[in-house]
């Protein structure tokens, strides 16, 4: 209910412009870095990033690999709040799949995602456990799946507050991970080889 109480809290300050921060990138992307997904490799060129002024939205191709675009200042305590949507394919079996993170480390070795897939949103991934690096996966957890159709946009808040991590998808909570050991880390965005549009990229410390 506390997670609940500060999203809810939240929402009525978007709406009202109140301690957002909006952290679209400019057509330098100078505030954002792409990293490879495992880390450590070199990124492909050119990059498959790239903004659409026209529709205000930034646009993943989906055709440059697996890798995360981070936007480059760390935060503690925060609500990340992105809208996304697939572009829709004529294969009706397509696995459309992509990702929001929150408290990554710089390299994305460590990183606490909120999935994007037809299977819902839900929270996983890869942090330490008693200082040890292990992989979670609440997709059990998860209270129901809320994500629209491809083609249709969704809209995420993931919120950090101390231990715990919150997805909310389209206005309702749907996950929660109360463990977490880390307390500081970075926002991103996954490309992983399908055609995803971003738009209101906003982040408010708590």
């Amino acid at each position: 209910m506390r997670i609940l109480s500060f999203l809810l809290l939240a929402g009525a300050a978007w709406a009202q412009g109140d301690g957002w921060t909006d952290i679209s990138p400019d057509a330098s992307f100078s505030q954002w870095t792409r990293i490879s997904i495992p880390p450590g490799k070199a990124v492909r060129q050119p990059s498959q990033w790239k903004l659409d002024p026209a529709a205000g939205t930034l646009v993943c191709e989906g055709d440059g690999g697996h890798e995360m675009l981070r936007y480059n200042t760390p935060y503690k305590d925060l609500v990340f709040h992105v809208e996304w949507k697939f572009t829709k394919l004529p294969d009706e079996k397509a696995k459309y799949n992509s990702g929001v993170f929150i408290r990554n480390d710089a390299e994305g070795a460590i990183w606490h995602q909120a999935q994007t897939s037809p299977a819902g949103g839900y929270l996983f991934g890869n942090t330490p456990v008693n200082g040890v690096v292990q992989r979670f996966n609440l997709l059990p957890q998860m209270i129901e799946n809320r994500v629209k159709a491809a083609g249709e946009w969704n809209t995420y808040d993931v919120a950090a507050k101390g231990r715990t991590i919150t997805l909310s998808v389209n206005g309702k909570v749907v996950n929660e991970y109360t463990q977490t050991e880390v307390l500081e880390g970075y926002v991103a965005l996954e490309a992983e080889g399908y055609r995803i549009e971003f738009r209101n990229i906003r982040v408010q410390p708590l």
